[in-house]
């Protein structure tokens, strides 16, 4: 029996109710990609209310894939991987709606010096466009790769999780959009109760290979608000092993830092006094 046979869209309620979209309340995405068809209506619905825009160089289509965005960035808030795999001598095809992770521990938020990145009543991480200067710190920052600076005005953009749509109590444009579900958007625990069922699900059916990246609070990003099932390693769909955020090891590598300069002034002053002797 093949994945496409077992998977089938969660009997999930299609929308969240607006009164669960409220301030106080973390809100997030479950990106189940067991049912994602790769008809990259999410990425159109974001361009589309966020005016993101689709420079003529971003149409990038190569002769080994149908991903025509190759990944996230300024212009691209939502990108969907298409990953093909040969399994047993057939070749199967892994589709995934990559977006910005909100992480808990965010290095974005904590390196950005002007405070144009903040964290929203949502729980979420957004940029402010009139507050970015474009100091591009926050970029090596993230541990995924997703903030990235337009060629144009050289500010970061990156997904918001629709935070204007929230505000009016309305779900992000690409959950709203997608045809089977596949990303979900609501509560942040109630999405991870969620996804552990759904797991659960795909097991049962067969589906060893299921499992969940992003919803551990243990990880190196402290939990991730958008995260994600899958059904392969996540190296495989472009994703990092073991994330972490370099801002947490700032305390141990100062303390490595200074250390190492005691030893090296240590060992100028013995030269020196050596020296006079």
């Amino acid at each position: 029996m093949t994945i496409q046979e077992t998977t089938q869209a969660p009997r999930a309620s299609a929308h969240v109710q607006p009164e669960k979209i409220r301030p106080g309340t973390r809100m997030g995405f479950f990106t189940d990609s067991s049912i994602c068809i790769g008809c990259k209506a999410c990425e159109v619905a974001c361009k589309e209310w966020n005016h993101v825009p689709t420079p003529v160089t971003d149409i990038r289509w190569r002769a080994t894939s149908y991903d025509n965005t190759g990944g996230l960035g300024a212009n691209n808030w939502r990108h969907v991987a298409f990953v093909e795999r040969e399994v047993d001598g057939e070749v199967r095809w892994l589709m995934n709606s990559d977006v910005c992770k909100h992480c808990s521990s965010a290095a974005c938020l904590e390196v950005c010096p002007t405070g144009a990145l903040f964290r929203t009543e949502f729980g979420t991480v957004v940029v402010q466009e009139d507050v970015c200067n474009g100091c591009g710190y926050c970029v090596p920052a993230c541990p995924f790769g997703v903030l990235d600076r337009r060629p144009e005005d050289g500010r970061v953009w990156k997904c918001t999780l629709c935070y204007d749509r929230l505000k009016g109590g309305m779900e992000p444009a690409c959950a709203m959009a997608c045809p089977t579900k596949s990303i979900q958007f609501g509560p942040w625990e109630e999405l991870r109760d969620r996804a552990h069922r759904r797991v659960q699900e795909l097991r049962e059916q067969g589906v060893a290979e299921a499992r969940l990246y992003g919803h551990d609070r243990s990880d190196g990003v402290g939990g991730m608000g958008a995260f994600f099932l899958l059904l392969d390693e996540p190296p495989v769909y472009g994703l990092p092993d073991r994330p972490w955020t370099p801002t947490r090891v700032l305390g141990q590598t100062w303390g490595m830092a200074l250390a190492a300069a005691g030893a090296l002034a240590a060992g100028l002053l013995a030269a020196a006094f050596g020296g006079r002797r």
